[in-house]
């Protein structure tokens, strides 16, 4: 857990039409040769990836065994395996890890989200003990607690979030507050932006750069195909320069905030 809680943050974004992975790519030195590989983002199968967050040589470890548990399934009945039978299969032996002395427990946590024609999309979190949960969003990784409460406070307004400052609602025409039980899920491009501004948080720096994000989601066509996709570095930087303008608003208004609360104080 503690190898997890160091490891760079990794964000999960259950939307309407797909699911979003966003994390942070720790670059520790100028002269690796990153060339298309991702560090912390997976495709498992056609329908499912993951991103993960601890020890990467047990990632990738539990990643094998997970697609050839897929390839498996597909094999035996000719359909692609249900995400959280999937899952399971994994969970299971992680599980089984605690339970020897004689072996050590993975020192890796997922997020792993996909499609299936029962549940449409879905959005899972396992960690080294073999439980898992579905979530709506989910952060992982270092400063996992503060994501988690951006996530918690933004999700059911992304769309709002994301919107020029004129085309926002006034204080005083602000619908009735917005919970699981009556809001919408965001959709892809606000969920998007919401992983940036969650990412910028968890960073060291305020201004995340497409060397240090990564990005990857999971939708699906009209021809009802699922899609899994890594963005390009320049598809990052598209994406961090639509977020910029978001963070700057918000940082605007946070010392706008600060300064009423100062000349309060005085």
């Amino acid at each position: 857990m503690e190898a997890i809680s160091q490891a760079g943050a990794a964000v999960g974004i259950l939307a309407k039409d797909g699911v979003v992975f966003a994390a942070e790519k720790r670059v520790t030195s100028k002269l690796l040769d990153v060339r298309k590989a991702t560090e912390k983002l997976y495709k498992v199968d056609d329908h499912i990836a993951l991103a993960a967050a601890g020890i990467t040589a047990d990632a990738i470890i539990l990643l094998n065994y997970a697609r050839q548990a897929a390839q498996q399934y597909f094999y035996l009945y000719q359909e692609p395996m249900p995400l959280e039978q999937l899952l399971q299969v994994v969970c299971d032996l992680k599980h089984g890890y605690t339970q020897s002395g004689g072996l050590r427990p993975f020192g890796v946590s997922f997020l792993v989200g996909g499609w299936d024609d029962v549940h449409g999309f879905q959005l899972y979190q396992s960690d080294p003990s073999g439980n898992y949960s579905g979530w709506k969003a989910r952060a992982i990784g270092a400063n996992h607690a503060s994501a988690q409460s951006t996530l918690k406070s933004d999700y059911w307004k992304a769309s709002e979030l994301t919107k020029p400052e004129s085309e926002r609602k006034k204080d005083d025409e602000k619908a009735p507050e917005i919970d699981e039980t009556t809001g919408e899920k965001p959709e892809l491009k606000d969920a998007l932006m919401l992983a940036i501004k969650v990412l910028s948080k968890t960073m060291d720096t305020t201004s995340p750069t497409k060397d240090k994000i990564e990005i990857s989601t999971i939708t699906k066509t009209e021809q009802g195909k699922v899609v899994y996709h890594v963005y390009t570095k320049d598809e990052v930087a598209e994406v961090l320069q639509k977020a910029e303008v978001m963070l700057a608003e918000a940082r605007k208004k946070q010392e706008l905030e600060s300064a009423g609360e100062t000349t309060g104080d005085i």
